[in-house]
């Protein structure tokens, strides 16, 4: 029971000393860390600002094995923050470039008002017939009956149902 104390109390320790080494770190070498990745993300802040950041967790990370008696862990700081840039960049160019919404304004897309005009006004001339006038014209566009068939099913004359109502002139029924 007393190891377990003893291996904890220890870990709070470390913990606590690394913590208070990588706040020394940051505050020593943010600002000189920070003008190098600056260079070598041509400028970019925010990700120099995310290199700087990780570099400081990967020092919190190895804090134990850092060697505090160096005159400068600059050396250290700036070749770990160097390549976290170079993984950073191989990482961009093994996928695809990410695009923007500029790229989404100019795309063209399908233009679907004269449907839906055409739609609309289709429906508002069937509304305005009769019913028996609006079941004879649904039967001859859904089921292509020609006009001289119609009076066989509904006892209206011929002439009321003519002229034929041309194929391309007519949606039909998918249209309602």
């Amino acid at each position: 029971m007393w190891a377990g104390a003893r291996s904890r109390t220890a870990v709070r320790d470390r913990t606590a000393d690394d913590d208070a080494i990588v706040t020394e770190l940051y505050r020593q070498y943010r600002v000189p860390l920070m003008a190098y990745v600056l260079r070598l993300t041509a400028g970019d802040r925010q990700h120099a600002e995310d290199v700087v950041q990780e570099t400081m967790v990967r020092a919190w990370r190895q804090a134990s094995q850092l060697d505090l008696t160096e005159p400068s862990l600059m050396p250290w700081l700036v070749t770990v923050a160097r390549r976290i840039v170079i993984d950073d960049k191989r990482r961009r160019s093994a996928r695809p470039a990410e695009t923007g919404d500029d790229m989404l304004e100019n795309a063209p897309a399908a233009d679907t008002t004269e449907d839906l005009l055409r739609k609309m006004v289709v429906t508002e001339a069937l509304q305005a017939l009769s019913p028996a006038h609006r079941e004879v014209l649904n039967e001859t566009a859904s089921r292509r009956l020609r006009s001289t068939a119609v009076p066989r099913r509904w006892p209206s004359p011929a002439s009321c149902i003519r002229p034929p109502i041309p194929a391309p002139a007519w949606p039909g029924p998918s249209a309602w």
